[in-house]
């Protein structure tokens, strides 16, 4: 749902049943309270730290409003983001699929909010103010994301402050930390561990800001990576928005990961190789 890479912070209604069948069941949740639906994808969402994913429905179901009438409701909606690179190359394989992902994304999160009386919230992670200013915020990093939520607001759903400034900044440098070698395991293995404290605080902040905002008989979406480690209230009812280009991206995502590391391994390889040939050179040079 971004048109340009962002650094990633620390994862048809159904046929009127006849006189003598009974009504099309409605998509339960499962029990971590978590709802999937999908468009014919064939298999189950990802197990994640929030726990295993029910089983993706093969069409999208709107929900009887009256099942959950005085509930609170939540779309959770994976966080789909372009490496540099293809962010900017409009007519590149992953920004097809790319595009295709949030296009379905749209139609499922506006098909299940009808369901349930509207969409009256929006997290997002790394916002850490909502409003005109979080709109803007996104505008800058997540263009296309922005456009989306901002038609939404304008339909009436409030943009929320979701993460902690503090705690988002401070997971974001343990990050960039970790990424550079060490020559002391113990000082690796500290900052490690701080970073799973880190980690673990960001996550319990986003879950308590949708507790503390999330009022009954409303319904919010969350954008989010997949690695979320968010733990629900467990008196929300969630709801699993899993397209069937979610996979295509999942596949493409992955392969890109691939040849970059390929591609390093390579230059590496080369570097190396240089290195002894100039050695080499230097062995048996004249005295």
């Amino acid at each position: 749902m971004t048109s340009g890479a962002a650094e990633q912070p620390p994862e048809s209604q159904p046929g009127a049943a006849g006189p003598d069948e009974p009504a099309p069941a409605e998509p339960q949740p499962d029990a971590t309270g978590e709802v999937a639906v999908g468009e014919g994808t064939g298999r189950e969402p990802a197990d994640g730290p929030t726990g295993p994913g029910g089983h993706e429905l093969g069409r999208v179901e709107r929900p009887a409003a009256e099942q959950y009438r005085g509930r609170r409701r939540l779309l959770l909606a994976p966080l789909a983001l372009l490496p540099p690179g293809d962010a900017d190359d409009n007519e590149s394989e992953g920004h097809t699929i790319y595009r295709r992902y949030w296009e379905q994304a749209e139609t499922q999160i506006d098909a299940l909010a009808a369901g349930l009386g509207g969409l009256h919230r929006i997290y997002h992670e790394s916002l850490v103010e909502g409003g005109a200013v979080g709109l803007s915020y996104l505008q800058m990093a997540y263009r296309q994301g922005h456009d989306m939520i901002q038609a939404r607001c304008q339909a009436g759903a409030a943009l929320e402050a979701t993460e902690s400034l503090e705690l988002l900044t401070e997971t974001l440098d343990l990050q960039r930390c970790l990424m550079l070698p060490f020559t002391n395991d113990q000082v690796a293995a500290r900052l490690q561990e701080w970073l799973g404290e880190s980690v673990r605080s960001r996550y319990q902040h986003i879950a308590a800001r949708i507790d503390e905002t999330l009022q009954a008989d409303e319904t919010g979406l969350l954008l989010i990576n997949e690695r979320h480690q968010v733990q629900f209230p467990s008196d929300i009812e969630v709801f699993y928005i899993a397209p069937p280009a979610l996979d295509e991206y999942r596949r493409w995502l992955q392969n890109w990961a691939a040849r970059q590391e390929r591609a390093a391994a390579e230059a590496m390889a080369v570097e190396n190789g240089g290195e002894g040939d100039n050695q080499a050179d230097e062995s048996e040079a004249p005295d």
